[in-house]
């Protein structure tokens, strides 16, 4: 699919907005779905763009930056699956193939995430050097390159991929060997499970343990769809806000508020 200079610069604006916001985390330009359909809407390949995010979307949900690890690069790996899914004009043929490129231009992604967080390092000296001087101005100027610096890291891979094409980002991560490959999945799996197991080990508790046993359940029988499974969970939700409302009426002096999550989270 050929370009306009209008959707080049468009696509280069998307790609900039997705990696501030994966440090602001304002209106989550840098999730999957967004950043996918956002570059769909820009070269009218939207149905194809959003079938693309909404996978990426559910392989991000477990990604999360533990500790010292960093964890893949979602931003990184939308906007440029997304490009070179409209640059080799499958359409949604051609999704199954953007999606194995994502995974690992998203661990690689990670080498873009560290070389940034290193100068900003730098950037936060100078910071506290002008604090120092009660110069307010060149704290906020030094704040924004930072923050700019993180846009320039979707930026310009988006940039080069767009200048180079799609044929030969496909054949240098096609040429890469099988134990690279299998490594970055398992690798992208083992972050993927810690994430999920770090939410529900906040969550976990003796009142919603059943919850989370009658989900994983349900998930096993193959007729249920995603529609389903997210209707059910809607129903259990609003079954366990009425059971804490009436909680607290029907136990008298036992210290039951009727809101047990509630009270954890409050804690937490």
């Amino acid at each position: 699919m050929e370009l306009t200079i209008i959707q080049i610069i468009l696509i280069i604006i998307v790609a900039f907005l997705a990696g501030v916001e994966g440090i602001l985390d304002e209106f989550h330009f840098h999730q999957p779905i967004i950043a996918c359909t956002l570059i769909g809407l820009v070269t009218g390949e939207v149905v194809p763009c959003l079938i693309l995010g909404g996978t990426l979307q559910l392989i991000a949900l477990g990604w999360a930056n533990i500790g010292a690890a960093v964890a893949p690069d979602a931003a990184l790996a939308s906007i440029a699956s997304a490009i070179i899914l409209v640059l080799g004009g499958q359409g949604e043929a051609g999704v199954s193939s953007a999606i194995a490129i994502a995974v690992p231009l998203a661990v690689a992604g990670l080498l873009l995430t560290i070389i940034v967080r290193t100068i900003a390092t730098g950037l936060v000296h100078l910071m506290d050097a002008a604090a120092r001087e009660g110069n307010i101005r060149r704290i906020d100027f030094w704040h924004i390159v930072a923050i700019c610096l993180q846009g320039l890291r979707i930026a310009i891979p988006a940039a080069l991929i767009l200048a180079i094409g799609a044929g030969p980002v496909r054949e240098l991560l096609q040429s890469m060997p099988s134990w690279l490959t299998d490594g970055l999945a398992v690798g992208g799996g083992m972050v993927v499970a810690v994430g999920y197991a770090m939410v529900i080990n906040m969550m976990a508790t003796k009142e919603v343990w059943p919850f989370f046993a009658i989900g994983f359940v349900l998930a096993t029988i193959p007729s249920i769809t995603l529609m389903g499974l997210g209707g059910i969970g809607v129903a259990l939700a609003l079954i366990y806000l009425a059971l804490t409302k009436q909680g607290g009426s029907g136990n008298g002096g036992n210290g039951n508020t009727g809101d047990p999550l509630g009270e954890i989270i409050d804690n937490y």
